[in-house]
């Protein structure tokens, strides 16, 4: 007969947890998500554009890569990696990079890890003392989350939709003399929007002259974190840049966060890749291999075959951005029709990821006094699950959301809007 522990528990203490812990928030994207799923399971009809992660049947991984995954489970690759990840899959990552964005990186300036978060935390982790400054723009996925865990000073700048949510030299450049480590992220998560090489240019250069003048007297650089997961998901005329290439003296202070997960639709294959100066890298891989932060090692053997196999890579990306674009471009004209038809609604021009910029310009209106209201009312009257921007940071209630397509169809965009448009005529009526 088992023990019952279930009666010493009691209500949750939180007394039991250190400080830090005590302090992080949970994910919003993540209850959200929680609510949109128990709504399916009761028999609801939702068109789920919160998380961003893909429906396989939607959008399946590379079907090679599946199979090399599988044949690297049968010949017995089940062992534990080398902490940086196997050479092999290095290797690989430092032949695409040269390759595909024509960035030729020294192997020590490579690491694997299990997804792109734990590049990220490994970079927080590496490079920041407790006080130290982070300086990133909002709206923003989850930095202020790790800027917590690490003891670290935010300076949130708050971008528009003028500038497609993206930061200028203009609005970065009063905080870079404080500060230790500069957050970009283009593609951006959560607006779909991209840094132009202008705008790239000018704020690398920036970085490049605070760390001449902090060189001169002697100070710890300026770092850049440059998160580029969804950089192979670009549409229309946008054409992603890297910092580094603009500007290739950054290339001592920048780490690229970059993986599997975006572009190949393989968010629960969990590898994910680092490179960057190896000064840094060094160093990122002591602190993750005692997390043990490395990915599966058959999915890392399977990784690195596929990666040099070139015309399959292209090929799978050539589908996937029509896809991607295909529910992008769906969502887009038809919010675009709403509007010109006179109904309160404005998206922003698809440019990458797998989102979507769209103001539902409703508060004030039937009595609707935030963006959780509008949210709750798209879901209960249309079925329609969405994000907000306080989920990234961005607190105001300004009716701004981002929409996520890796786990709808264009079916189940179409079927979707005309609920959408009934629910602002009637709220406009």
């Amino acid at each position: 007969m088992a023990l019952d522990l279930n009666p010493l528990f009691g209500p949750r203490r939180d007394d039991t947890v250190g400080t830090m812990a005590r302090g992080l928030q949970g994910s919003e994207i993540l209850r959200i998500a929680a609510e949109i799923r128990e709504l399916v399971a009761q028999g609801k009809q939702v068109c789920n554009l919160t998380v961003g992660d893909f429906s396989p049947r939607e959008f399946p991984i590379p079907a090679s890569l599946g199979e090399g995954i599988a044949q690297a489970l049968k010949a017995g690759e089940t062992n534990y990696p080398p902490s940086d990840g196997m050479p092999a899959l290095r290797q690989s990552v430092q032949r695409f990079y040269e390759r595909a964005l024509g960035l030729k990186y020294p192997l020590e300036g490579v690491l694997i890890t299990a997804g792109a978060r734990p590049i990220i935390y490994g970079v927080y982790r590496s490079v920041l003392d407790e006080g130290d400054t982070v300086v990133y723009p909002v709206p923003s996925w989850n930095n202020n989350h790790y800027a917590h865990m690490m003891g670290a000073r935010s300076v949130e700048v708050k971008t528009d939709a003028e500038h497609g949510f993206m930061p200028t030299v203009e609005q970065l450049a009063p905080h870079l003399s404080q500060a230790r480590l500069l957050c970009l992220c283009s593609p951006l998560n959560p607006t779909g929007t991209m840094l132009s090489p202008e705008a790239m240019k000018a704020i690398g250069q920036r970085v490049v002259e605070e760390n001449r003048q902090r060189e001169a007297r002697g100070a710890r650089p300026l770092l850049v974190l440059f998160d580029h997961i969804y950089w192979t998901l670009t549409f229309g005329q946008s054409r992603h840049v890297t910092p580094v290439e603009l500007v290739p003296e950054l290339a001592p202070y920048t780490v690229f966060v970059d993986g599997i997960s975006k572009a190949f639709a393989s968010t629960g294959v969990r590898v994910g890749w680092a490179v960057g100066a190896p000064s840094i890298i060094s160093r990122m891989k002591d602190v993750l291999g005692h997390v043990g932060a490395w990915a599966p090692k058959a999915e890392q053997v399977a990784v690195a075959r596929f990666l040099d196999d070139a015309p399959a890579v292209s090929a799978y990306l050539e589908t996937m951005r029509r896809r991607v674009d295909e529910r992008l471009t769906a969502l887009h004209q038809g919010f675009s029709a709403m509007r010109a038809a006179g109904l309160p609604v404005l998206s922003i021009a698809p440019q990458g990821a797998i989102y979507l910029s769209v103001r539902f310009e409703l508060i004030g209106k039937a009595g609707l006094r935030t963006n959780t209201d509008i949210r709750k009312l798209l879901l209960e009257k249309a079925g329609f699950a969405l994000v907000p921007f306080q989920a990234f940071g961005l607190m105001e209630d300004t009716g701004w959301f981002r929409l996520s397509v890796g786990a709808v169809s264009v079916e189940d965009i179409q079927a979707a809007l005309p609920r959408v448009e009934a629910v602002l005529r009637e709220v406009v009526k």
